[in-house]
């Protein structure tokens, strides 16, 4: 029988601090320190005069095998669980479409009714950059085409592709039980990331070490026999599902429709951890997550919508530390 929707969202239960301000709003760096006015983090031409201006960057083909050419010798992705490294979640969001390529999984041979969803956002005063689509989309399957009624999430779309994001930090406001906190989960994420001071460093270099993003990628189907209550909390890992388990591993950038290739990202270089495979999942499991995101003591409305895709990252632009 199908799992019942279970409308109770998961809400902060342990304060990590004392007051009630938000002690990560405005943690988002743009300056190598505090007390520089260089704008370190702005966005940067990727190349100018046939030199990189900046290290490598994200979301690449993730295609078992695939390397980019970016010499990234001495920044080693993690490897192990981002727990296991000591970091937390501190975000969820997604984008339309995916901005990772897997061939065979979300490529260019992809589907999905994605006109309808991009005239949608369009209308919505959104401009919003459609990625790569799943191979799952079948019009004559009514899971695929029978429209959810969304109570949470905004301008969503059985049938859809989206790539979920799932940014980790060594510096978020978090406790080492994993109990979600008052001010853990934050938006836009880069509060969330680096929320506490003295732990994430440009010199000595250890962003790759304390950031990291969990992706997957989901085409969202109109069926409860794919419902998930916990995709607020990170992504699905279940081996017999194939969920989680062929794993792509390296080091890039932050991503969004304000990088390509031509601009390049200045939050480089990070860990991503990307799930080759696309896997079903119910609507009803991301309104869900939606609900749990409005519970947060941190405004989550701006991430309750699928943001654009950057486009394909050209290998003279990718790490060539893909772990398999």
């Amino acid at each position: 029988s199908p799992v019942v929707y279970d409308p109770a969202p998961v809400g902060p239960t342990t304060p990590a601090v004392s007051h009630d301000e938000n002690p990560c709003h405005g943690k988002k760096p743009y300056h190598s320190n505090a007390a520089q006015d260089d704008g370190y983090f702005n966005n940067v031409q990727c190349l100018v005069d046939g030199v990189k201006q900046s290290l490598e960057q994200s979301g690449t083909n993730v295609t078992k095998g695939y390397k980019g050419e970016i010499d990234a010798s001495g920044r080693t992705p993690i490897t192990t669980t981002y727990k296991e490294a000591g970091l937390c979640p501190v975000n969820v969001h997604w984008h339309l479409g995916t901005e990772h390529l897997s061939v065979g999984e979300y490529d260019e041979h992809g589907k999905g009714p994605h006109e309808h969803s991009r005239r949608s956002l369009q209308a919505a005063d959104k401009k919003v950059r459609l990625g790569y689509q799943c191979m799952h989309y079948d019009d004559k399957d009514t899971k695929f085409t029978t429209e959810y009624d969304w109570k949470h999430c905004v301008g969503m779309h059985v049938g859809q592709t989206y790539e979920v994001h799932w940014p980790h930090s060594g510096a978020g406001e978090c406790v080492p039980s994993g109990t979600v906190t008052k001010w853990q989960y934050q938006t836009p994420f880069y509060d969330g990331v680096f929320c506490n001071d003295g732990i994430i460093s440009l010199d000595p270099l250890n962003t790759f070490e304390k950031i990291g993003v969990q992706a997957q990628v989901f085409t969202i189907v109109n069926d409860e026999d794919y419902y998930y209550p916990d995709l607020f909390r990170g992504m699905l890992v279940d081996e017999g599902k194939h969920q989680g388990t062929d794993m792509a591993k390296y080091t890039g950038s932050t991503t969004g429709t304000s990088r390509s290739n031509e601009m390049c990202s200045r939050y480089t270089p990070i860990t991503w951890q990307v799930d080759r495979k696309c896997h079903l999942v119910s609507a009803s499991s991301f309104d869900k997550m939606c609900a749990d995101m409005k519970v947060q003591a941190d405004d989550m409305s701006d991430d309750l919508h699928a943001h654009g895709s950057r486009e394909l990252v050209a290998s003279q632009f990718a790490a060539d530390n893909h772990q398999k």
